[in-house]
């Protein structure tokens, strides 16, 4: 009987009817004979061998600018990225061993790193450079010898990664980072091993936050059907919208380091419309068709920072509009941003009321129906809540009912949550056209 339920959820894929009259046609594509009898298992097996723990592109290396640190959390641990005095990036938990302090209002000064409480330096190996002068001059304790052997910074590994910055979180910082087992190869990361290669296109970049379940938005993502409804007024592609929503045949493959879904018009000369590839634990690419040939690429690195709190690294790769100066001319990385904004506030409002229904119990089997072109959602859903039970990366460091969330509130910098980078984004538009009218017009009074 479960066996004849579960078929029969796989089987709704058939024809959809929408509200507009449409229909869709959906033919899962299976390349194995092991993928053909996931119809009929209770629940598709997980393959992937990377749990929640492990690599994470945290921010772009341009948030690494100068002597400025970098604050964010990870599953509710305060974190700081900063460059010791030989450029090396330091991930340390935001904690000076001293008093507890925390590093914001701090300075890095000849590439070590300063405790604003009581000026505790600490050098790239996380060790107190002067023990003997931490707070005056004329005090000297007895014990800042044995003092000198405990006092240590803890560290994350931290790597630079085409452009990208990952730490290897394992929820257990260290105070000697030669101890650290790493499981995943940080090689893995490199962009151009998917297909492209990077340096043959240009790319725009934002940040955005947002106060629901980090697990919600990566399913947000790996969901190809939604752009047409949620975001079709909104992305300008003629082929992404409404009207145009047509019937794709569904390919999905797995093996241990992603989930792979590619989407294919019915029509064979037509090719690949879109390929979505998620690499655990918080990477996603999306292709615009086939990866070689794909002109416009997208790259979503998404951060769990705490319970409710998420961040996504957003970057628009293309291949087309690669002038700078006609870029430029055109305000188009700000028209990108401004779209970029407006994508994740529509999606904002159903991935909150997601959570929130995930979290009262709502979601679960009897109140929700997967359809056939939801399998790799699946397969994610799968993965995720299996990776939850091994590495319970919440557990690690849990938030309680009387916990001071200071380190969340500070967390959320960027849009929807905080709209202020939208609208500095917006008047800049408004002054960048005004000076390109001023301009011409100046020059024609010039002549005249």
């Amino acid at each position: 009987m479960q066996n004849a339920m579960e078929d029969d959820r796989f089987q709704q894929f058939n024809k959809v009817k929408l509200s507009n009259g449409a229909s869709i046609t959906k033919n899962l594509l299976e390349n194995t004979s092991n993928e053909k009898k996931t119809h009929k298992s209770k629940q598709p097996t997980n393959q992937l061998k990377s749990g929640l723990l492990g690599w994470y592109a945290v921010c772009s290396i341009r948030e690494i600018s100068g002597d400025d640190p970098y604050f964010f959390t990870m599953f509710n641990e305060p974190l700081m990225i900063y460059k010791d005095k030989d450029s090396n990036l330091r991930c340390i938990k935001d904690l000076c061993p001293h008093r507890g302090a925390s590093f914001r209002g701090g300075q890095i000064i000849d590439g070590e790193l300063v405790c604003p409480y009581h000026g505790a330096k600490f050098s790239s190996t996380g060790k107190c450079t002067n023990l003997s002068r931490i707070t005056c001059n004329h005090i000297v304790d007895s014990n800042y010898n044995n003092y000198a052997t405990k006092i240590h910074l803890y560290q994350y590994l931290c790597k630079e990664v085409g452009d990208y910055i990952f730490i290897n979180y394992t929820g257990s910082s260290s105070t000697n980072l030669e101890e650290i087992e790493v499981k995943e190869n940080i090689d893995s990361k490199i962009l151009n091993t998917y297909g492209f290669k990077t340096e043959e296109y240009k790319f725009e970049e934002v940040i955005v936050d947002f106060k629901c379940d980090w697990a919600r938005i990566v399913e947000n993502h790996l969901d190809i059907l939604h752009l047409f409804w949620v975001h079709g007024e909104t992305i300008p592609d003629a082929d992404v919208n409404r009207n145009v929503i047509t019937s794709f045949n569904q390919e999905i493959t797995r093996d241990s380091n992603q989930i792979e879904s590619k989407y294919k018009y019915k029509e064979k000369d037509k090719g690949e419309f879109i390929r979505i590839k998620f690499l655990p634990p918080g990477r996603i690419i999306i292709y615009k068709g086939n990866p070689e040939e794909s002109r416009y690429i997208q790259v979503l690195d998404h951060i769990p920072l705490a319970k409710n709190q998420a961040r996504v690294i957003v970057r628009h790769y293309r291949k087309f509009l690669k002038n700078n100066f006609f870029n430029s001319l055109i305000l188009f990385k700000n028209l990108q941003h401004r779209i970029f904004y407006k994508v994740f506030a529509e999606d904002y409002m159903i991935l909150r009321t997601q959570t929130f229904n995930d979290q009262m119990g709502y979601i679960e089997k009897d109140n929700v129906k997967l359809l056939g072109e939801d399998k790799m959602i699946q397969y994610y859903w799968d993965w995720y809540k299996n990776s939850l039970n091994e590495d319970k990366p919440w557990d690690i460091h849990p938030i309680k009912s009387d916990t001071n969330s200071v380190h969340q509130e500070l967390a959320m910098l960027y849009p929807p949550e905080n709209k202020i980078l939208a609208e500095k984004n917006n008047r800049e538009i408004v002054v960048k056209l005004i000076a390109r009218l001023i301009i011409p017009i100046g020059l024609a009074f010039l002549l005249i």
